[in-house]
């Protein structure tokens, strides 16, 4: 195991023995008042590259915890691998990792690890197993692939692995390793529908009863009443909440992820989608929940000194001790404990639902849930969340009463022995 020795700010290492390792070198650099972490390392062919992390710390008084992220970041950083000769008559399953490396430099850290879990555990080990080679791949295959995973996944699981395949065919076809993307001859599954849970208020007050108390009662009282995603709500600072103007703004998220079979915090400084990142106000007791668990935060940093984890100081959601709150945290323990309590089972995502569908049966229109919710395409939440607007099927009920006026009533009872009577007279 590696570990990091200072020599000034430039950071080197040493393996178990001693022995230097000059692969990788690190020191810091302030640029436009930041600290950056600066990477150094060469690859097999001897030539240098630079990589740089922003730390995101302000030069001022974050010298300590500038010199902890660097030590962070360069324990974590491996140098990547380099890309070995690409060719047609190579095994699939081989050109998949091949294909791993080379689109790993161009997609989001969160894209790649989804891509890189689906590779290495299920496709890399079904395509070796089977033999075919790159150019020698057919649509039949695929669809063989696909017919027997649909007997132990949902469809919605076969569908990824069809969109990782025909994206990796779509590099081969365009730099001439094959003539055609065989998996667009390919038939996809339909997709399962999941059906959100949906609580009335009701139902949330006693949620809101459940959880009072225990590490979980704020990110539900955010998520229920933003309608938060799980990634936004882990990801709050205290930097996105004016108590003077009131206001919250969602700008930064956290997620888990997967990067060389290791789980690993992801941090952005932008949301889902630019509509993602939206202003709302501070409704209810907020402010004063906030306020108490800010002053809570500052007591534990005196109480526990050294001892507290100043890696995620400016969160809002940690522990005593200053660790973050994990994504995985909210989506395996969530249910569990409000299932142990008598509620019904619910994913943690679903308190987001709940929260549209609270909007909509207080009339608030559709367009509006858009923006609370960050949706960047407004069909995303009409198509969600349209079944549930009534008062707009009353509204257009009206409107077409309005316009277009019934006929009298008939007695239909009396029309019918009108009827009788002149066919027996017929």
């Amino acid at each position: 195991m590696l570990c990091p020795v200072y020599s000034r700010k430039r950071c080197f290492l040493y393996d178990k023995g001693g022995k230097y390792n000059n692969m990788v070198s690190g020191h810091l650099q302030i640029k436009k008042g930041y600290y950056y972490v600066v990477l150094s390392y060469y690859d097999n062919r001897n030539k240098r590259h630079v990589k740089y992390v922003s730390t995101g710390l302000p030069e001022k008084g974050n010298k300590r915890k500038a010199e902890a992220a660097l030590a962070r970041v360069r324990s974590e950083f491996e140098p990547p691998q380099e890309v070995g000769e690409l060719a047609s008559d190579m095994p699939f399953a081989e050109y998949l990792l091949e294909w791993l490396d080379i689109v790993k430099v161009r997609v989001k850290a969160t894209t790649y690890s989804s891509y890189e879990a689906m590779v290495k555990s299920t496709l890399e080990p079904y395509f070796r197993k089977k033999g075919y080679t790159l150019q020698g791949l057919e649509a039949r295959h695929i669809q063989q692939f696909y017919s027997e995973k649909l007997k132990t996944v949902k469809p919605s699981s076969v569908i990824h692995y069809h969109a990782v395949i025909h994206q990796a065919l779509k590099y081969a076809m365009k730099t001439d390793l094959v003539t055609q993307n065989v998996a667009m001859k390919v038939d996809r599954p339909k997709r399962n529908d999941y059906q959100p849970v949906f609580l009335d208020a009701e139902e949330l007050q006693r949620l809101f009863q459940v959880v009072k108390g225990t590490r979980l009662e704020l990110p539900v009282l955010v998520a229920a009443f933003y309608g938060l995603r799980r990634g936004e709500v882990c990801g709050l600072k205290w930097d996105a909440i004016d108590f003077e103007r009131g206001t919250i703004t969602i700008k930064h998220t956290v997620t888990s992820i997967q990067v060389d079979g290791k789980t690993k915090m992801y941090a952005q400084d932008s949301a889902k989608t630019k509509s993602s990142m939206r202003t709302l106000p501070l409704v209810g007791s907020f402010a004063e929940y906030f306020r108490e668990v800010k002053a809570a935060q500052e007591l534990n940093k005196q109480v526990c000194g050294n001892c507290y984890n100043y890696e995620y100081d400016g969160y809002v959601f940690v522990d005593e001790l200053g660790d973050l709150m994990k994504p995985d945290y909210l989506t395996a323990y969530f249910p569990q404990y409000i299932q142990k309590h008598g509620l019904k089972r619910m994913r943690f995502h679903d308190l987001r639902h709940s929260c549209a569908s609270l909007l909509l049966a207080n009339g608030v229109p559709l367009k509006q849930i858009q923006d609370w919710l960050g949706h960047s395409d407004f069909s995303t939440t009409a198509n969600i969340y349209a079944h549930l607007d009534y008062s707009s099927k009353l509204s257009s009920a009206q409107a077409m009463v309005s316009g277009m006026p019934l006929p009298e009533t008939v007695d239909f009872g009396n029309k019918w022995a009108e009827i009788a009577d002149n066919s027996r007279a017929g």
